[in-house]
């Protein structure tokens, strides 16, 4: 989960003035520091500004046996480093107009810095930066005080029939792999990790060699990789983190109903989907988009909401990862509604599977994720994300130059044929949060109607 500190809103406004970007992709420059860090470098010089991103290799599928330490660590870093609390951490950069902030998913943890490059914001910045991932202090009050912020986070989502779903989704499609936890842990694990549970983690995990550095700004590559030194000096040169073990395919459709107060039924369903640099990454990424990434435009959305008034909104998407990530889809109805819902989707997926969209909702499709692309590289701050995506999971330096040609080069029949090797309607997850459970009567049915179709 993400924290951050905005000191000087006028930056943000000035990151998105970066018009000059929108005609072609930022040219990316990499290398590798003296301890092991891998680097990749944009040079922006249209704003006084710089971002610096440190990624690891430090996400929650590196938790172990401690569910939740990794995210526990992640956030521990700016509340005490090298010889300041967090309040000085703060009024150091509040001093400079700068913004730190810290993040964790299943994947990576990250601690970025935006700054402007006038000597003094940039030197301080970048010294905080430095201590921050290299000499965090885990005091006993600054874990107490943070571990009483996520256990109240945790007892919170145990009210919400959405995050009770979606952890449960996650828990059903990954089994025992490390990406069924919550990154944030359980109540009774966050209450059990030490300080030296910690400690141990950082020594591990924040280290040169699973580090990745992002740079975006006004900076020459000499400075890019003065910067890029400085940060990670700290920072043992360590080792990379090994490969995770693959995600194992469901045999089976699974059903799951989680009683729940409420007037609506949430519904999740899902399976493993693709993973990051996936073979059928385009067909697939281009195909979401027509079945239930579009929002409003979607068949999904058609099927569900324009033509039976079943919800506001359907979605669907696919969330690749290291491994294979998550293919999700979901919706809230009427608790009396869900079962018809839940057969709709799974119809509609069906029936998507087997034809494949149009050429009018394919063209549709690209020329919507196109025309919207440049947009998405507009600034720092997004340009600074996508590095650190690419970098990460190790896909081509070309890849945002080469991301609308490869979207406009997807056939009808590539999507209609990922769509039937990667996705199983007859072996999906569906979780139902709510008051009613049509569930077991949905799932015979299909079952059923599966079998006539056979």
């Amino acid at each position: 989960m993400p924290t951050s500190l905005w000191i000087k809103p006028a930056i943000l406004c000035g990151a998105l003035l970066l018009s000059g970007w929108l005609s072609a992709a930022p040219q990316i420059q990499t290398w590798q520091t003296p301890n092991g860090a891998r680097v990749l470098f944009v040079e922006a010089p249209e704003i006084e500004m710089v971002d610096v991103r440190l990624v690891f290799d430090a996400g929650s599928a590196r938790d172990g046996d401690s569910a939740g330490v990794t995210s526990f660590t992640n956030s521990l870093l700016s509340e005490g480093a090298g010889a300041w609390n967090a309040y000085q951490i703060a009024e150091r950069l509040e001093g400079v107009g700068a913004q730190l902030e810290t993040g964790s998913l299943r994947d990576m943890a990250w601690v970025s810095v935006r700054t402007l490059t006038q000597p003094k914001a940039l030197a301080t910045s970048l010294e905080t930066l430095a201590a921050v991932v290299a000499e965090p202090r885990f005091t006993e009050e600054d874990i107490e005080r943070q571990r009483q912020a996520i256990l109240a986070g945790l007892v919170q989502d145990q009210q919400s029939p959405g995050s009770l779903g979606k952890k449960r989704l996650y828990r059903l499609v990954f089994g025992d792999h490390p990406y069924a936890g919550d990154p944030e842990g359980s109540i009774e694990s966050v209450k059990a990790i030490t300080r030296d549970e910690l400690v141990a983690t950082h020594q591990r995990l924040y280290v040169a060699r699973n580090a990745l550095v992002a740079i975006v700004g006004a900076v020459s590559r000499g400075e890019a990789e003065a910067i890029a030194e400085q940060v990670t000096a700290g920072l043992e040169p360590g080792k990379r983190m090994p490969n995770l073990p693959p995600v194992a395919p469901l045999r089976a459709a699974v059903d799951e109903q989680i009683a729940f107060p409420s007037t609506q039924s949430h519904l999740y369903i899902g399976q493993p989907g693709m993973r990051r640099g996936d073979a059928d990454y385009f067909p697939l990424y281009v195909g979401n988009h027509i079945l239930g990434g579009s929002g409003l435009v979607s068949i999904l959305s058609n099927e569900i909401r324009e033509k039976r008034g079943l919800s506001y909104s359907v979605y669907s998407f696919f969330l690749p990862m290291r491994q294979i990530g998550l293919f999700q889809m979901g919706l809230q109805t009427k608790n009396d509604q869900a079962g018809e819902a839940l057969q709709v989707v799974r119809d509609t997926l069906q029936r998507y599977i087997k034809e494949g969209p149009t050429a009018e909702e394919l063209e549709a499709a690209k020329q919507n994720i196109t025309g919207g692309f440049p947009l998405r590289i507009a600034s720092n701050g997004k340009i600074v994300e996508y590095l650190a995506v690419i970098g990460f999971y190790d896909l081509p330096l070309d890849y945002l130059d080469s991301f609308t040609a490869k979207v406009t080069a997807v056939t009808r029949e590539q999507i209609r044929d990922a769509f039937q090797r990667r996705i199983d309607p007859g072996r999906l997850v569906r979780v139902q949060v709510g008051r009613t459970a049509p569930l077991a009567q949905v799932s015979k049915e299909s079952d059923a109607d599966s079998n006539d179709r056979d």
